[in-house]
């Protein structure tokens, strides 16, 4: 048992140039040690007052290694104990031990962890319960770090306790419940820890690779669907007024046993408010403007001729005209429609709010700052309100989709009187520089 204090520890440790010196409390016999420890169990001493260090050498040249610390007193109420213990195990104390008690072979940590290999070995060494062949081994390798995030769980929580993200599962957040929320499979998570493998050099892994892995499995299982994010209402004026005609779009262009679904069209559908231009901007432009034809994806092919604005100039309502002959095939006198755009028709649509993420620091590396969390990202999540085809009404909580030509999304896990989906990530690779 030891009673130097914080300050006095410190100074008798020593350096890294200089052997410590051995604490006066050191040659205390083993039966005086079992009273004090008795004492400090039942909460006789202070926090502070004293700890339970290992005997082992001052003059190692691995700080873990001079007289460590095993047990220290705190009188903090204990989630499943409650008050019964007023002493607590140090990490390194309790991990080798907790490792044998479950049979662990190997224990993996990252490399902070190296030198303190020494003390897991010493531990399990001097003790005859745990001092086995099959014994567990400590392992290190370098933490995984990505891009324009912090994995540090003390800068996590404190992005949590200043309330600069919603909780631990935030989907901008790099925890399993937050990648949950947001749709990664657990397949891409596999996926990618296979694709970037262990090393022992320190480096920074590139966003785009785990994009990559969920891309790639979403791609193959995700039903197809059609959201507006930011929608405009498009009015069909040859088309009947009455009339709701029912048309069918493939769940999945590449998988035909998924089946077909319902679409719907009528004179009044909704497009993306950046699908139309008053002018097309440039030749590449393959969306709708004033004279200009563009196909409605599983659909007719439109022209539009007029639109109006609000007294602010933004545009409310785009006129069209549609091509009856054009249905599942191009127009009869051989004029070429090049551009195609999602809609939603309006009389059925519903309402739904999106959530776009992107990374959530604008730096690439915040955790090297000392004031990281000043580098967030205030476009990290961007709230929009649109609609969506009917099915989608059913959607389960965390089940993925893709919304056509807008990326993978996943309606929200948390409980919600309103349809909300997140984005999960885009049809392309927008991190490669």
């Amino acid at each position: 048992m030891c009673f130097l204090n914080a300050k006095e520890t410190r100074e008798y440790r020593g350096t890294l140039k200089q052997p410590g010196k051995d604490s006066p409390y050191r040659e205390t016999s083993v039966e005086e040690n079992l009273e004090l420890l008795a004492k400090m169990k039942e909460g006789k001493f202070s926090e502070g007052e004293c700890v339970l260090r290992a005997k082992i050498d001052m003059a190692s040249s691995f700080m873990c290694m001079r007289d460590p610390a095993l047990y220290r007193i705190r009188f903090d109420k204990h989630h499943q104990t409650g008050n019964e213990w007023r002493i607590y195990p140090m990490y390194d104390f309790a991990h080798c031990i907790s490792d044998a008690i479950e049979d662990i072979t190997h224990s993996l940590c990252t490399l902070e962890f190296q030198d303190n290999r020494r003390l897991y070995d010493w531990v399990l060494d001097n003790l005859d319960g745990f001092n086995k062949p099959n014994r567990p081994h400590q392992y290190e390798f370098s933490r995984l770090n990505l891009e324009y995030t912090v994995m540090s769980k003390r800068k996590l929580q404190q992005l949590v306790e200043d309330g600069l993200v919603s909780g631990w599962n935030d989907p901008r957040m790099p925890t399993l419940s937050g990648l949950r929320r947001r749709g990664y499979t657990a397949a891409s998570i596999r996926d990618f820890s296979d694709r970037i493998g262990i090393s022992k050099v320190d480096s920074m892994t590139d966003m785009a690779i785990l994009e990559a892995t969920l891309r790639d499995d979403l791609n193959t299982v995700a039903p197809r669907t059609m959201g507006v994010i930011n929608p405009i209402k498009v009015v069909i004026e040859n088309y009947p007024e009455d009339q709701i005609e029912t048309l069918q779009a493939p769940i999945h262009p590449q998988n035909e046993d998924m089946g077909k679904r319902d679409i719907f069209f009528s004179r009044e559908l909704f497009i993306d408010r950046a699908d139309f231009k008053e002018v097309a901007p440039n030749k590449k432009f393959k969306r709708l403007a004033i004279d200009k034809e563009v196909r409605l994806r599983n659909a007719y092919v439109i022209n539009a001729t007029t639109f109006d604005t609000d007294f602010d100039g933004n545009i409310t309502t785009v006129y069209a005209t549609y091509d009856a002959e054009t249905l599942g095939k191009n127009p009869a006198d051989g004029r070429k429609v090049k551009g195609v755009i999602h809609f939603v028709e309006a009389t059925k649509a519903i309402k739904a709010e999106f959530r776009i993420y992107d990374r959530l620091f604008t730096l690439e590396n915040p955790g090297k700052n000392d004031h990281f969390e000043e580098l967030i990202n205030p476009e990290s999540l961007i709230v929009t309100y649109g609609v969506v085809e009917p099915s989608m009404a059913d959607a389960k909580p965390e089940m993925a989709y893709q919304f056509e030509r807008e990326g993978y999304f996943c309606r929200d896990n948390q409980p919600s009187n309103e349809l909300v989906f997140n984005k999960t990530v885009g049809l392309r690779d927008t991190w490669s520089k």
